[in-house]
């Protein structure tokens, strides 16, 4: 039975799994109340760990569509972008799918003398990184240009209140 086939048997236990040591990249108390609600709209993030493991693991598995991969991975990058983790925990998630598939079955595989299965699925995961960290850069851009924008618009308003600058759209002076 081929590695892949392993997996594709497992795979709802599997990405549970892997939803669970994601969890643990957060606080306990976090952990209890996203783990304990199932709700939607209680537990937005919790709610898109599952979610985003369990369509990853489907598509990691075909690996035929990288966009389709990466839209997939877009919500739990974007999601680890706005909470404050360092980049290497932010994306560690990742690799936490490696950490697990070797606790699966790097043994049985050793006995088999198939763990070049197991080194060429990794391959697909360590793609995946790649694919994650462009995004994560392109979510820290967009909160960053975000929050200078947000930055401007507070000084301009300080400015304009103490009647330091004239808006010429209030006083119709801007007609060109």
């Amino acid at each position: 039975m081929s590695f892949e086939t392993r997996l594709a048997e497992r795979k709802d236990e599997l990405a549970e799994k892997w939803g669970d040591l994601i969890l643990a990249t957060y606080p306990g108390e976090t952990q209890a109340i996203w783990k304990g609600q199932k709700n939607k709209f209680a537990n937005p993030v919790g709610n898109a760990i599952d979610n985003s493991v369990t369509g990853l693991f489907d598509l990691i598995l075909e690996w035929d569509d990288a966009e389709k991969v990466r839209r997939e991975l877009d919500y739990l990058v974007k999601i680890r972008a706005v909470q404050n983790f360092k980049p290497s925990k932010a994306l560690s998630f990742v690799f936490l799918l490696k950490k697990l598939l070797r606790a699966e079955f790097m043994e049985e595989l050793k006995k088999e003398d198939k763990l070049e299965e197991l080194m060429l699925f990794e391959a697909r995961i360590d793609n995946l990184a790649l694919i994650a960290f462009d995004q994560y850069d392109e979510a820290k851009q967009t909160i960053y240009q975000s929050r200078v924008k947000e930055v401007k618009n507070a000084q301009y308003n300080l400015l304009r209140r103490a009647n330091m600058i004239v808006d010429s759209t209030a006083t119709g002076a801007d007609k060109s």
